[in-house]
């Protein structure tokens, strides 16, 4: 099933201090979140994210399968 995912516009504050992937519903998505398009695994939107932004990663809420922040 081919999920919908985006990517922040802006560096998050927290952790890594990256531009972090989103799955469609996700709570930690900000508003201002750019469309990367609609992707049969977390995988291939996160090479797509990191073709906008080098430091892309995945939000630890909804694509922690894509998450390397170390905390």
């Amino acid at each position: 099933m081919r999920l919908k995912y985006y990517v922040n516009k802006n560096r998050q504050d927290g952790n890594g201090y990256n531009h972090e992937v989103h799955k469609l519903g996700c709570a930690w998505m900000p508003s201002n979140a750019e469309y990367l398009g609609e992707f049969d695994s977390s995988e291939d939107a996160l090479l797509k994210a990191k073709d906008i932004y080098s430091d892309a990663d995945g939000c630890i809420h909804c694509c922690p399968e894509i998450n390397h922040d170390k905390r």
